[in-house]
Parts: structure tokens; C-alpha cells; sequence
């Protein structure tokens, strides 16, 4: 069964789709090699939660299946993903929202599925939302050609189709459902963002002191060795000094509130409240099926 947490009167899953070997985290930290015992395992999975009316959301959409892919851990990959969805109660013809915290290849895969050779919307009834400035910012670029694989196999046909949908995220982010509001945290590309969920009705803390939080990630922030060491940048950041200032300020707004932080890429068990320690961070992991609404 797919975990899930709760939060406040919230339950987000996550769906697992697949386990990078630990040679991929390896290539995307390689300053963290030598602060994690055993290697940098990651993992690809989603999160999906019904909205306090009745919207149905899925962040991101990991890597899919039968894709033509630079990387080999990407490459041609045939997992039960849509299946694990559906057993979390996310049929996607049941999704309303996907929202796409960044275009990069492990996080819009599944928007599209193989039907006869033609790649079509994988969430037909669903409104798929990314940032202005990151669908701006990969529209000015000549991008290499793994790159534009990628954008006409998982992006453009979802586009093609009329249901992308570009949000103007303000500095202090911006709601786009009930409790549901994205975070700029640019860097790892420019126009990536965070998403906060809050239940309002529980009044027990969090970032927006708004009820019960949780902030899923994105690649603000890739594994837990970055809590130590916020300073600790991905191969593949567009700005690393930027991604720096992001990953400090959403570890600072969650830090010490009982929010509970979600990591995109995080390995089991994914989920964990946030604590200053020293310059950095650490993380107190939250196993799944705990309430996330008190303060830690």
C-alpha cells in the first residue's frame, strides 16, 4: 500500500515509482559522497492529496514508463506506477490538479502515456500547472537534444493539448487551492517551486502559523545531507547560489514549527520535521500514518 501522512485534517500519499541506484545521487551531489555512509540513495516518487474541497492533486509526475533517456537509470523504464496511484485513490481520470514543481525529466514523465505510438495526457480532466518563469526560461534556451526528447514526449503534447497552465508565483508565494500554496524556490532552475499545504481548521503552528504544514520539496532540496550542510549543490543547478538561498530559506521556514517536510527525491522514510542545529539542520524523521500536526 502507498504510505501517507497526515496532516491536520490532510492525508498526502506518496506513490513510489522507482529507486535510483546510488551511483545517480552520487552524480547529482558529488560534494556529499563523503557524508553519506553507503552511498546517496534517492528515490522517485509523488505525492497525492485531496484538497479541503474536494480537489484532487497530484505534485509532479516522476519519470514514466518507455522513455528514450540520456541517463540509463531513466531510460526505458516499465513500473507499476499508475497502478500504485490507483491504489492510493488517484485514478488518473479522477486528478484535477498536477502541479510540476520543475521541467526537468524525473518530474514530468508520468504527464503523458503511450497510446499506439501517440503520447497522450496521462490525466485528461486535469488542469497542469508549472511557474511562468520556468516554462519562460526553457522556451528562451537552446536546449540539447535529451532535453527536447523530454519536452515532446512529456511536455508539449499536455501543452498541444490545452491543459498547461502557467502560474505568476509572488515573492511570498501564491494559493492555487484551498490550503494549497506554491513556494518560488529558484536556483535548481529558475522558475522551481515548493509546495506548501496547510490545514487551517487545526491551529497548531506551522510556517503560515495557519494550522498543520507540510512543504514538499521539490529539488530545493535533493536528500537529507543537505540539511547539514545547506550549502551542499546539485550538478545540475542552473544558479547554485541561488539554489543555496532557497534550500536556507525553506529550511529556515519550516525549522522549529512542526511542519513536516517532504522530500521529492528523499529515501524512505521520506517525511521529517525540520530543527536548527548548529549552521545547518537536521531532520527528525516522521514515519508514515503519524500526525503531522503537532509542533516538534
Amino acid at each position: 500500500m502507498p504510505h501517507s501522512w497526515t496532516v491536520g485534517g490532510l492525508r498526502v500519499h506518496r506513490v513510489d515509482e522507482t529507486v535510483f541506484p546510488p551511483a545517480v545521487g552520487a552524480w547529482i551531489l558529488p560534494g556529499a559522497e563523503a557524508a553519506s555512509d553507503g552511498g546517496l540513495l534517492m528515490s522517485s516518487h509523488t505525492f497525492a492529496f485531496e484538497t479541503a474541497d474536494g480537489r484532487r492533486v497530484l505534485v509532479d509526475t516522476g519519470v514514466g514508463n518507455g522513455r528514450t533517456r540520456a541517463n540509463a537509470a531513466w531510460h526505458g523504464l516499465d513500473t507499476p506506477y499508475l497502478d500504485r496511484l490507483a491504489e492510493a485513490g488517484f485514478a488518473p481520470d479522477s486528478v484535477d490538479l498536477v502541479v510540476l514543481t520543475h521541467l526537468h525529466t524525473d518530474h514530468v514523465g508520468w504527464n503523458t502515456r503511450d497510446d499506439g505510438g501517440t503520447w497522450v495526457p496521462t490525466f485528461p480532466h486535469a488542469r497542469y500547472l508549472t511557474s511562468r518563469t520556468e516554462w519562460d526560461h526553457w522556451a528562451s534556451v537552446d536546449m540539447e537534444e535529451s532535453r527536447r526528447q523530454m519536452f515532446r514526449d512529456a511536455v508539449l503534447p499536455v501543452r498541444d493539448a490545452g491543459l498547461l497552465d502557467l502560474v505568476d508565483v509572488g515573492e511570498d508565494g501564491t494559493e492555487i487551492a484551498p490550503g494549497v500554496r506554491l513556494l518560488p524556490t529558484p536556483g535548481h532552475t529558475p522558475g522551481q517551486i515548493a509546495v506548501e499545504l496547510t490545514d487551517g481548521g487545526s491551529g497548531n503552528g506551522g510556517p503560515g502559523d495557519g494550522g498543520a504544514t507540510a512543504v514538499i520539496t521539490g529539488d530545493c532540496v535533493h536528500h537529507p545531507v543537505q540539511l547539514a550542510d545547506p550549502a551542499l549543490t546539485s550538478r545540475v543547478d542552473t544558479d547554485p547560489e541561488g539554489a543555496v538561498r532557497s534550500r536556507r530559506a525553506l529550511l529556515e521556514r519550516a525549522a522549529d514549527t512542526g511542519a513536516l517536510l517532504l522530500g521529492s527525491h528523499f529515501p524512505p522514510p521520506t517525511a521529517g520535521r525540520v530543527h536548527r542545529e548548529g549552521a545547518g539542520y537536521r531532520l527528525e524523521d516522521v514515519a508514515p500514518d503519524v500526525t503531522a500536526s503537532a509542533a516538534g
